[in-house]
């Protein structure tokens, strides 16, 4: 073999290397969506079941009224927070995006607030 050759077939390896490289980076990116959109789907999910489950009661305890329940204040507060603990951005900057680094200090400043 002579050096034409041996530098051909390391260009060929960098080539495949760099195509290898840019189809794990796209693989990344579509696994982050996926995981994102199983999160979201888990959680609307439960509140569906949460739904299903306080019209059982309404249905089996006729007496009660037909209205809707009161949220009380500071309950949007709670449940911004139990989306942040459950892993999702809710700053504006990244709202509804899995947090996959950490704390996010936009949504820990909107938190603070």
């Amino acid at each position: 073999m002579d050096k034409q050759d041996i530098f051909g077939q390391i260009d060929g390896i960098e080539e495949r290397m760099g195509t290898t490289y840019a189809e794990l980076g796209a693989l990344k990116k579509r696994i982050i969506t996926l995981i994102e959109e199983n999160k979201r789907l888990s959680i609307e999910n439960q509140q569906l079941r949460k739904l299903i489950r306080q019209e059982e009661t309404v249905v089996e305890e006729p007496t009660r009224d037909a209205e809707e329940p009161v949220q009380l204040p500071g309950a949007g507060y709670d449940n911004l927070t139990r989306l942040y603990n459950e892993g999702f951005h809710i700053c504006n900057v990244y709202y509804g995006h899995l947090r996959t680094e950490g704390d996010c200090l936009f949504c820990l400043s909107f938190l603070n607030k």
